[in-house]
């Protein structure tokens, strides 16, 4: 079992509705991930993150989130708000993330604790990269995810860039 699980969904060919893949991916290049964390890139999979989810104490996920606010704002969802979440559909991926909850809720595997953090996107069309709204988030989304980890107990610390 891990004491967290950092889980990253979205896909990466629809501009903005690739943060939460992106912001995984910054996270494995900039910080050294210490032991009781998992980082997972969950791309658009569905139910195969069952076993992922089922091994966690705690869930952080990391998406592109519709709320009808301006595009690029940060929205962090925790506890009582999580299941609101999903009674409005505000993610592309959130029903097979309900459905995985649910079901880790049947088996008795839920997470003590689950926390979504996401972007209202500016834009969801065919394109690799972000949108330069939501791309100048991407430092601030990080540091949010990076402060709320640390809170949560575990040290993530950047990597020392290269000299030049």
């Amino acid at each position: 079992m891990n004491d967290l699980l950092i889980l990253g969904v979205g896909n990466l060919l629809l501009t903005d509705e690739g943060i939460g893949v992106h912001a995984v991916n910054d996270l494995l290049q900039k910080y050294h991930i210490p032991d009781g964390i998992e980082v997972v890139d969950g791309g658009t999979a569905g139910m195969e993150l069952l076993t992922f989810i089922a091994r966690a104490r705690q869930v952080i996920i990391l998406d592109a989130i519709k709320t009808g606010q301006k595009a690029g704002t940060i929205i962090c969802l925790e506890d009582e708000q999580v299941p609101v979440f999903f009674r409005t559909k505000l993610s592309p991926h959130q029903l097979g993330l309900s459905d995985i909850l649910a079901a880790v809720k049947l088996t008795g595997e839920q997470p003590e604790k689950v926390t979504i953090f996401g972007i209202e996107p500016h834009k969801i069309e065919l394109g690799m990269e972000l949108s330069d709204i939501v791309a100048v988030q991407l430092d601030s989304f990080i540091d949010l995810i990076v402060k709320k980890v640390n809170g949560l107990g575990f040290k993530l610390s950047e990597k020392q860039s290269p000299s030049a």
